[in-house]
Order: structure tokens, then C-alpha cells, then sequence
């Protein structure tokens, strides 16, 4: 067994452990409260194990995160081997190298219905990652046919569809055990950043579909910040009410994810763009929120300073005030569901209807130049800050949106969109509203 310092536990699943992390986190968040969860992944058993009881011991509403290593995510298990015999730091846990009693012991004590673990991955050939759960009946997953395989490498997207349908009917097999297995889209997050939020909508709510249809009924759907607060509202909205309209389970949330493009390098631009996220999720009524660090554009965070951002958008969900759903009936949303009806019309296996889609081209990402990507649309960020369609391709929007940038996008246009996050929130006279980043960083 590796991993100096824990004991081994008989029970690979602890007694009282949530029958459903989607219901604890609908339970918990939501109407203005928030979970808050770090994307916390260590090598080290021990290590791994002191950054989930920090997580659970936060002051805040927490679940807990493995996220595993980049060797495992693309199953190259003999460059975990001798990473971890030659003492190399990896970029977060092994599971699939792991014995089971390992990541037990881990687990002991800590995994329980008042902390729920989710593994985190990122990987478009999951089976190990997916048989390594099973064992353990960890119950809580995220990713997707689409977004864990186009911005991540060059594995073709049938395979990867083809993968991703197996290990849902896997999945789904934990209900055989008593336990409600759970999956979090990862389609909201598509590279990042400079995706129109209509995409972002479309295809975390095409993936969801995706999921309960081979099986899995415990569903969350995840949508990354963007660059404009009334257009993210937006965009949370007209997911929620897809998810209502079409989505054929009610068993499902919304996660926020923190920007995940290039972060704010001041310390306090990090917690200002952090607190905005969490005023988006309590405003928009989300229920669970994925936090960043001040640490985020220079390196790999600490234990502390996943805690500090725990607990400091903990305070800033406290301070914000949810807003009753007003009309959905926007730009926005109607983009989203377009795009969804037209994938949605191609037939009624999603796997086949998501393949079709894209080599039409009525699913395109921006800047994406996965094989399988037609890469024909461009977007950039308009006077107001919002992110505009610069380029629609054979996207099903005519009619619904059309271009709206006043000349071709160069590469040095681009890069300045991609810095314009980090530029507003760095900038020295911009006021956080939260006040409470100096007493966060002094602790």
C-alpha cells in the first residue's frame, strides 16, 4: 500500500455515505445558498487525504474533489508507474494505479453524507477511471462525450462517444448496489473561454440529454463565468429552463465553474473575479459553484489557499441576494435552444445525433482544432463586453444570430479578448464589493 501514514479501512464504502451527491447538493444549494467546491488533486495519498479533510473542515457548505492526474486522464499508466517509483510530484491522484484499499483509507472518515467526494478527471477514454469508482462505489463523476474529448487531444469523436455510452451503462449499474450514481457535464466549459454562451448552453445541455438516456438519472450541468454578468445570468437561465422543458429527469443542478480562462494575477483581482462567480450562482438560484485561487495564474494551489477561496466565496454567496427567474425569453436562449432542436432533429440516438452535428457543422466551438472540430466560427467581445458571434458557420442560427464583428478577427485582436478578463479585474480602481480579501489573505 503507498502512502505513509493511513490505515487501511475494511469498508471501501463508509457507512452513511449520500445515497446521491445530486440530492445533497440540491438540498444544500440553491435559492440563495451555495456549495462550493475546490478542484484539489494530489499524488500522495496522505497529501490527498489532509486536502479533503481541510476541504470538509472549511467554514462553508463544501463537497470534497479528487481530481486525478494527466497521465491518467489519457491511460498512460506506465508513466504513472514510474513517476510515482521515482518520487515525481504528479498533478493529482492516481486512482486507477491506487490498490482500492488505498483510496479507501483516503477516504475513511472523511466521505460521508455530510461531505460527498466527486472525481474529476478529464478524460475521453474513462473505462479505468470508470471501473476504479465502481470499486470504491464512489458515486459522483463529471465530463462528457464532446467536452472531455475536443479541447483535449486528438482521440476522434465517435470513439470517444462510443466510450463515454459504455461508461454510463456502467455507471448505471451502481444503482444495483443502492447507490445513485451521478454525472456533472462538462459541456458548459468549452475551451475555457471566447465561446458564445449559447454554445456553452447548448452542448452541456446536449450531453445531460446524452447521460440520461444511457441510464443515469443524478445529473448536473456545469457553465463556465464568461465576460459579462448579465449575459452569464442569461445563459444559467436559459439552461435551467431546458433543463425543465426537455431534461427527463428532475433530479439535476447547475454548477457554476470560476473563469477558466487567463486569471486575474493580482491578489485581489483573483478574489474579485472568484466573488463574482459566486454572485452569479446565488443570483441565477445555482447550486453548487467550483472555486479558483488567487495562486491560479502562477502555479498549482496549496491545501490553504483552496480553503481561503472555499471560505471566501462562502462570504461572497452570504452577501449576494438571489433573483426570482425573470423572462428567459433572450438572445441567449433562443440561440441555445436552436441549436438544440437541430441537434435534437437529427434522430433519436443522442451519440449518433451529437457525431452528425458536427460534421454538418451545427455544432462548431470557436478556436477549437480538434480533427473533429469544422472550426468555421469565430467569436469575439463586444464594446459591452459580451461575447458575440464574429463568424456563424453552417451553425443552425439564421435568422436567430448573425455575425456581428465589424472586421475579420486577427490574432492580435484574439489576444487581447483572451487578456480582457485579467485587465478588468487587475485593474486598480476596481472596486471587489465583497471588502474581504486582505482579512482572507492575512490568515
Amino acid at each position: 500500500m503507498t502512502g505513509g501514514g493511513l490505515t487501511p479501512s475494511p469498508e471501501r464504502t463508509p457507512a452513511g455515505r449520500p445515497a446521491d451527491f445530486g440530492e445533497f447538493v440540491r438540498r444544500e444549494g440553491g435559492n440563495g445558498r451555495l456549495v462550493v467546491q475546490p478542484r484539489m488533486g494530489f499524488g500522495d495519498p496522505a497529501r490527498m487525504r489532509e486536502g479533503l479533510a481541510a476541504a470538509k473542515s472549511a467554514d462553508a457548505t463544501t463537497v470534497g474533489t479528487l481530481t486525478l492526474d494527466s497521465y491518467t486522464r489519457v491511460g498512460d499508466l506506465d508513466a504513472v508507474e514510474n513517476a510515482l517509483r521515482e518520487g515525481t510530484d504528479l498533478n493529482g491522484y492516481p486512482i486507477v494505479h491506487h490498490p482500492p484499499d488505498t483510496t479507501a483509507a483516503v477516504l475513511h472518515g472523511l466521505w460521508d453524507a455530510g461531505f460527498p467526494v466527486q472525481v474529476r478527471h478529464g478524460s475521453a477514454t474513462p473505462i479505468d477511471i470508470f471501473w476504479a469508482m465502481m470499486r470504491l462505489r464512489l458515486n459522483a463523476t463529471e465530463g462528457g462525450p464532446v467536452s472531455y474529448c475536443l479541447p483535449y487531444g486528438r482521440t476522434p469523436l465517435a470513439q470517444a462517444v462510443k466510450n463515454w455510452e459504455g461508461c454510463c451503462k456502467l455507471y448505471a449499474r451502481l444503482r444495483d448496489a443502492g447507490v445513485e450514481p451521478h454525472l456533472e457535464t462538462f459541456g458548459g466549459c468549452m475551451m475555457g473561454q471566447l465561446c458564445p454562451p449559447s454554445m456553452l448552453v447548448a452542448i452541456s445541455f446536449l450531453e445531460a440529454m446524452f447521460f440520461a438516456q444511457h441510464g443515469i438519472r443524478s445529473i448536473s450541468l456545469s457553465y463556465a463565468q464568461q465576460t459579462h454578468m448579465g449575459q452569464d445570468r442569461e445563459a444559467v437561465a436559459a439552461l435551467r429552463r431546458l433543463c425543465a422543458e426537455l431534461l427527463p429527469t428532475d433530479n439535476w443542478h447547475v454548477v457554476i465553474y470560476t473563469y477558466m480562462g487567463v486569471y486575474p494575477e493580482t491578489t485581489r483581482g483573483a478574489y474579485g473575479l472568484l466573488g463574482s462567480a459566486a454572485e452569479l450562482a446565488v443570483a441565477t438560484g445555482a447550486e453548487r459553484l467550483i472555486v479558483k485561487t488567487a495562486a491560479e495564474a502562477r502555479r498549482i494551489p496549496t491545501i490553504h489557499e483552496n480553503v481561503l477561496a472555499l471560505e471566501y466565496a462562502a462570504r461572497a454567496a452570504a452577501g449576494a441576494s438571489f433573483a426570482a427567474d425573470g423572462s428567459t425569453d433572450t438572445q441567449t436562449y433562443a440561440e441555445a435552444r436552436a441549436i438544440v432542436d437541430a441537434v435534437l432533429g437529427l434522430g433519436d440516438d443522442l451519440g449518433s445525433a451529437l457525431l452528425t452535428a458536427f460534421r454538418l457543422g451545427y455544432l462548431d466551438v470557436p478556436y477549437c482544432v480538434h480533427p473533429d472540430n469544422a472550426g468555421r466560427v469565430r467569436s469575439h467581445i463586444d464594446a459591452e463586453g459580451r461575447l458575440r458571434w464574429a463568424g456563424t458557420g453552417n451553425l443552425p442560427l439564421r435568422g436567430v444570430a448573425e455575425r456581428t464583428a465589424p472586421r475579420k478577427i486577427t490574432s492580435y485582436d484574439l489576444m487581447n479578448d483572451l487578456h480582457h478578463v485579467r485587465r478588468k479585474f487587475d485593474a486598480p480602481h476596481r472596486n471587489l464589493g465583497t471588502g474581504s480579501v486582505a482579512e482572507l489573505v492575512r490568515r
